[in-house]
């Protein structure tokens, strides 16, 4: 059996799967954020359950919100002090008795998507989410690339390009990102970014649903701004594509359902790929918010 954590800054999920990778079991609890034996005990208590419940000692994954150093067993995560800078891994394989393997949440994310059935014949997979904050993950052949630092993903925090800044302009003033930076691309691509600039260019503050309810309505200000934020956006995934010449790109977080994506972004990002370069496959993710303890738990399909 395989055991997949999601560790948010409000719940601790655990979702398990059976050998041929189906969902058999899942329980939620709320995050002890500020006690560290306590978030421990935590983990503890849901595989002793999962143990009893299935009569086995399941592999164990867990995805967290932040970056793992796995050279130091440690993780940088905002969302859950308890565990900032915490020999989390270690203390883990004590207290449950087996090794334990964590990853970024994000490149759970993106390894739940790339075992997908439909996607598992992609040899490379980005995914990318676009929440909250931007998040990705890469794949390769099924296993996740985690980088010398735990940061490869990290995308989001690339500085916004020169093509962009002239589109933006002035209009939209830059903001420090959460990783102390100004001009991440984070700051314009996720969904608080996606309002900002339709407020910059406005005058309106509006939330992003309402203004893809005004844009399906064929408000000329939504219509304006899609366009623009199609275009940063293509910027962006130029550039990534570029690096890591993906399959396949997925989208997930809030801003994915917007099925305009999908259309537009396949149309707008040929001429910012590398002349020879044809386009990924682009899809929405299959999975949503149960993508990070499936992913988590894929952790141990690949040594």
């Amino acid at each position: 059996m395989y055991y997949g954590f999601d560790m948010g800054g409000t719940k601790i999920e655990l979702a398990v799967f059976d050998n041929e990778l189906n969902q058999v079991w899942q329980k939620r609890v709320p995050t002890p954020k500020n006690d560290y034996q306590a978030l421990l005990d935590a983990f503890l208590a849901l595989t002793q359950e999962a143990d009893e419940k299935f009569n086995c000692q399941g592999k164990i994954g867990v995805g967290v919100p932040g970056i793992v150093n796995h050279a130091e067993g440690t993780v940088f995560t905002t969302n859950v002090p308890a565990a900032q800078y915490k020999p989390l891994i270690h203390d883990l394989t004590n207290a449950l008795q087996r090794p334990v393997k964590v990853e970024n949440d994000a490149n759970c994310f993106a390894l739940s998507e790339a075992w997908d059935p439909e996607f598992k014949r992609y040899p490379t997979v980005l995914g990318l989410i676009l929440g909250t904050g931007v998040g990705g993950g890469f794949v390769i052949n099924g296993k996740v690339l985690s980088g010398k630092n735990g940061i490869a993903g990290e995308i989001g925090h690339m500085n916004l390009s020169v093509r962009a800044a002239k589109l933006l302009g002035d209009t939209v003033p830059e903001v420090t990102c959460g990783c102390g930076q100004t001009a991440c691309f984070e700051t314009y691509l996720s969904g608080p970014g996606f309002e900002r600039i339709y407020t910059a260019f406005t005058g309106e503050k509006r939330s992003a649903i309402e203004i893809i309810e005004r844009y399906h309505q064929q408000s000329p200000e939504a219509i304006e701004h899609v366009e623009r934020y199609m275009s940063v956006l293509a910027m962006f995934m130029g550039q990534v594509i570029t690096v890591f010449d993906p399959d396949l790109v997925v989208f997930g977080g809030g801003l994915s359902q917007f099925e305009e994506i999908y259309r537009r972004l396949p149309e707008v990002l040929p001429q910012y790929l590398y002349g020879i370069a044809t386009l990924p496959a682009i899809e929405k993710a299959r999975y949503g918010d149960s993508g990070g303890a499936r992913g988590a738990a894929f952790l141990n399909l690949i040594d």
